[in-house]
């Protein structure tokens, strides 16, 4: 078994070669002369990006990544409003989505590394084991990130997801784009209609995030304590970094980290989308289906969606979102992950 040791004098984590502890200081001296350890990744905190290149190059990454993945997000919403519908415009309402993904994007990833950094340190100044205080932080960082960017986002989802929808038999079919939109539900509705579905997008999204996170830190440390003797062992996808006094480290190449940044995503993803899926099979008929003279309340719509297709009918669209939150998360945390790299005050390329 390879345990995991308290980040040491160089930043990050270290793994011993030989699956023990580092010795303590008084046995230095009989240390093994070739003995080697795996440095994992240092965390890049938030008082060390360069805030002006995080999130200028967080909205031009972010923007293109939304653009391949948007066609996942339109068949989901569909299938939940309107499972009979035909072949689609898969950019329907992407224009609207991209204006708003740019100011909720930054004001998620300032609430998410800013808690996470203030989290992170009180949990272990608390006496909690590091892998624990990590997932706290984790946990806490996505609730305040997702409470944060909804304040944004809602208005704009409730305006791309009715034109997503656009040609179904829904009343929400009715828009020429998403300025007409936002005026036809404001002046029907006035603000209250951009913000319908806010108190479950927050049920929806805070727990989703907040168990998005924490299972991401945890899968990284159960996925590095796995392969880390294998690394060390056999020297696959590792440098060898010399310490000086004779000491040197193995360190995880670019590569190697990405594919366990990567899998760890994928992990979480797919674990908050089945956990969340009638949450946001709710949230979604509640903003875009029309109450028929009727106040538009979760159960009510709870009663119609089950009344149209049962219990099965929270989990409509499970499989493309699925999909989409797992391919989501893969290709967010390692862009997010690179772009913390090129942010980083410490780093001059950001690539080394």
């Amino acid at each position: 078994h390879v345990l995991l040791s308290p980040p040491s004098r160089h930043g990050g984590e270290a793994i011993d070669r030989r699956g023990s502890p580092p010795p303590p200081p008084d046995a230095a001296a009989e240390k093994d002369e070739g003995s080697q350890g795996l440095q994992l990744p240092e965390d890049i905190r938030w008082e060390r990006l360069d805030k002006a290149r995080f999130f200028v190059l967080g909205a031009g990454l972010f923007s293109a990544v939304s653009a391949a993945l948007y066609p996942a997000v339109v068949l989901k919403t569909r299938l939940q409003v309107a499972p009979v519908a035909g072949p689609l415009a898969f950019y329907r309402g992407f224009a609207t989505s991209l204006a708003g993904t740019v100011p909720a994007r930054a004001l998620y990833m300032g609430a998410l590394e800013a808690t996470r950094s203030a989290v992170g340190p009180v949990a272990l100044n608390l006496g909690a084991p590091e892998p624990a205080a990590s997932a706290a932080a984790g946990a806490a960082a996505g609730l305040a990130a997702a409470v944060a960017a909804q304040v944004v986002w809602t208005p704009v989802d409730v305006i791309s997801q009715r034109l997503m929808v656009q040609g179904n038999p829904c009343p929400a079919s009715r828009y020429r784009g998403g300025v007409d939109a936002f005026r036809k539900i404001v002046g029907s509705d006035g603000l209250r209609g951009l913000y319908r579905g806010f108190g479950m997008s927050i049920l929806t999204y805070a727990p989703s995030n907040a168990v998005w996170w924490a299972t991401y830190s945890l899968s990284q440390k159960i996925i590095w304590s796995g392969i880390g003797c294998y690394l060390c062992e056999y020297g696959v996808g590792v440098q060898e970094i010399d310490l000086g006094d004779g000491d040197s480290s193995l360190q995880p190449g670019c590569k190697t980290i990405m594919v366990v940044q990567g899998v760890s995503a994928a992990m979480a993803g797919g674990a908050s989308a089945l956990v969340t899926m009638p949450l946001d099979t709710i949230k979604t008929r509640m903003q875009v289906m029309d109450g028929e003279g009727e106040p538009i309340t979760v159960g009510r719509t709870v009663r119609r969606l089950i009344k149209e297709g049962g219990w099965a009918a929270c989990y409509r669209g499970l499989g493309p979102r699925w999909a989409s939150m797992s391919l989501s998360a893969t290709t967010m945390i390692t862009t997010y992950e690179f772009l913390k790299r090129l942010s980083d005050k410490g780093q001059e390329s950001g690539l080394a």
